[in-house]
C-alpha cells in the first residue's frame, strides 16, 4: 500500500477541493491511503468518508507571504511541515501540497533532505506539445534556483530522464538545453560548459541545443535549464496561452450571428485545441532532487488537477523514480572515488 502525506491547507480553495481530488484517487486507486494534515473540523465538512484517509489535526498554516525558511522553523504544527515529518520519518512515501512553493522547498531541503550527491533540487512540471504525438515535455529548473552552475543542470537532465522514463514511460527520452540558439558555440558560459557535460554523457540521450520558440513543437521530452531562465520560460508559455484562448473566445462572442453560428461549426476543434493547452492532466511540479517525492501542485488548483496530480504521485511511487536517482549517484560516487 502506498501513503502520500497531504497538506489539506496550501491553496487557493483549501481543504474543500484538496478533499474532493482525494476521494477521487481513494476511490479509483485501491492502492493508496493518506495522511492528510489540517485543521479536522474544516476537512471533516467536505469529506464524504474516510475510508483510507487518516486526518492529522494541526494548528497553524504556512501563508503564502511567510518567510519560508523562518515559517518551517517557527510553524512547528504547520500542515506542511508535519507531513513533511511524516515523510522523513518512514510514515509516508510521499509529500504533496498546494502552499507556498518556497515553503515546500525549503520542507524537503530541511526536512526531508536531499539525495547525496544532488547539488541543487530543481522543480520540475510538465508542459504540453502541439506537435502529432502531444506527449508534452519536462523543464526544470523553473525556480527552485536563481543561479545555476553547469554540474547542476547535468544533474537536472539525470534526473529528468529517469522521471520521463518511469513515470511518463519514454524509453530513451530526449534531453535538450533551452539555449538561445542551436549551435553548440552558443550561449554563455553556463550553457557551453554545459553543453559539453551534455554531450560527453553516455547516460543520457542528448540533442544538443534547443530554442524557446521550438519548445511546444516537441523538440524534446526534457528540458534543461537555470532557474531564473525557467521560471520566466514558464510562466511565458502560460501567459501566452492563456491569452490565446480568451483572445479566441471573445472574437467569436464579441461579433455578429454568423460568427457564432460558424462557432458552432468549430466547436470541436477549439475544444481539441483547448485540450492541448490542460496542464491539469499533467499533474503537479516535481521538486526534483529531495530523496522522496515532493510534489506542488499550483494553488488555484481544482480537485480534476489535484487527482491528476495524485496519479502522477502514484506513477512515481510505483516507478521508484527516486530510488533509481538515488541509485545512479551512489554507483556514480563509487565510481569517482576509485
Amino acid at each position: 500500500m502506498m501513503k502520500i502525506a497531504v497538506d489539506a491547507m496550501g491553496g487557493d480553495h483549501a481543504p474543500q477541493v484538496v478533499i474532493a481530488g482525494i476521494e477521487q484517487a481513494r476511490d479509483q486507486f485501491s492502492d493508496l491511503e493518506f495522511l492528510v494534515f489540517g485543521d479536522e473540523p474544516q476537512i471533516r465538512k467536505y469529506l464524504h468518508n474516510d475510508q483510507r484517509i487518516t486526518i492529522v489535526h494541526t494548528t497553524e498554516v504556512i501563508e503564502n507571504n511567510d518567510e519560508p525558511v523562518r515559517a518551517i522553523r517557527t510553524k512547528k504544527q504547520a500542515s506542511m511541515v508535519l507531513a513533511a515529518k511524516a515523510v522523513k520519518n518512514g510514515e509516508a512515501d510521499a509529500l504533496f501540497s498546494l502552499g507556498s512553493t518556497g515553503a515546500l522547498l525549503a520542507s524537503g531541503l530541511f526536512i526531508i533532505g536531499r539525495i547525496r550527491g544532488i547539488e541543487r533540487p530543481g522543480l520540475m512540471p510538465t508542459m504540453p506539445t502541439v506537435d502529432a504525438a502531444g506527449r508534452g515535455f519536462n523543464i526544470l529548473d523553473v525556480g527552485a534556483n536563481a543561479e545555476n552552475r553547469p554540474n547542476q543542470l547535468y544533474q537536472y537532465a539525470l534526473m529528468g530522464s529517469v522521471y520521463a522514463e518511469t513515470v511518463r514511460g519514454i524509453k530513451n527520452p530526449r534531453i535538450g538545453l533551452l539555449n538561445n540558439g542551436a549551435e553548440e558555440h552558443k550561449g554563455d558560459e553556463l550553457h557551453q560548459e554545459t553543453h559539453k557535460l551534455l554531450a560527453a554523457s553516455k547516460d543520457i540521450n542528448f540533442v544538443g541545443n534547443v530554442e524557446a520558440d521550438h519548445l511546444l513543437q516537441g523538440v524534446a521530452d526534457v528540458v534543461v535549464t537555470d532557474g531564473f531562465t525557467g521560471n520566466a520560460t514558464l510562466k511565458a508559455i502560460e501567459g501566452t496561452a492563456k491569452i490565446v484562448m480568451k483572445s479566441i473566445k471573445h472574437a467569436i462572442l464579441d461579433q455578429g450571428l454568423k460568427e457564432k453560428i460558424g462557432a458552432l461549426l468549430i466547436k470541436g476543434s477549439l475544444s481539441k485545441i483547448a485540450a492541448k493547452f490542460d496542464v491539469s492532466v499533467y499533474g503537479g511540479a516535481v521538486l526534483l532532487g529531495i530523496s522522496a517525492p515532493v510534489i506542488k501542485a499550483h494553488g488555484a488548483a481544482d480537485a480534476r488537477t489535484i487527482f491528476y496530480t495524485i496519479k502522477q504521485i502514484r506513477q512515481m511511487i510505483a516507478g521508484q523514480t527516486i530510488q533509481r536517482v538515488v541509485d545512479y549517484f551512489d554507483q556514480h560516487q563509487i565510481t569517482e572515488e576509485n
